[in-house]
């Protein structure tokens, strides 16, 4: 399957508590919600575009919890994102969480696993937010592509993507996307290490 991450991010790189005030206030985390604002068609378009292509997803902990709190309540069949959660099989990775309670859920111990799973023939194993998970993998060059939305708010403070001691990976963008509330969609694909060059030799 082709692993894909899709998650949002202030200009500043801050991907923490996007949802609501309370979704993850750790740190003392007070800019929980800082999406809504902007939400707007062309998140609802792709979104959906994206949830079809779906054979299953990958989490981490803490997202699975949110999830899992809220997504199994929302029943309407003409909602592509819980439609497509309920039904299909989930994946959380976790070396503490002993039962998933989420109908077709399955706990993974290691990234070994994780592998393993990504080898399965399919289409996409989709990881959403999940940050701690995203960055272990991106590490372990186990995800083949990179959603981000990024929004037009810096925010100073909070958990970021792309924190420092991250493996050095080059990418290729391959779609570049601007929506009504001037939010920009780039998708990239790792391509290996970065390559390095000198301005100064002729």
């Amino acid at each position: 399957m082709k692993v894909t991450l899709a998650t949002f991010l202030s200009m500043d790189g801050v991907m923490q508590g996007p949802g609501t005030p309370t979704e993850d206030t750790s740190g003392g985390f007070p800019h929980g919600g800082w999406q809504f604002p902007y939400a707007d068609e062309g998140l609802q378009t792709h979104t959906t575009t994206w949830f079809a292509e779906a054979d299953a997803f990958l989490l981490g902990r803490r997202t699975y919890e949110i999830f899992a709190a809220y997504w199994p309540t929302v029943t309407d069949p003409g909602n592509p994102v819980a439609s497509s959660l309920n039904a299909r099989p989930k994946y959380v990775v976790s070396t503490t969480l002993q039962t998933a309670a989420w109908d077709n859920t399955t706990v993974l111990r290691s990234l070994e696993e994780v592998a393993e799973l990504a080898s399965r023939p399919g289409r996409e194993l989709q990881i959403h937010g999940s940050g701690a998970l995203a960055q272990s993998l991106l590490d372990a060059g186990l995800i083949d592509e990179l959603r981000l939305w990024t929004y037009p708010v810096v925010l100073g403070t909070g958990k970021r993507l792309f924190e420092p001691g991250r493996t050095p990976t080059a990418m290729d963008l391959i779609e570049s996307t601007t929506t009504s509330s001037g939010c920009v969609l780039s998708v990239y694909r790792p391509t290996g290490k970065p390559t390095y060059g000198d301005f100064t030799t002729d």
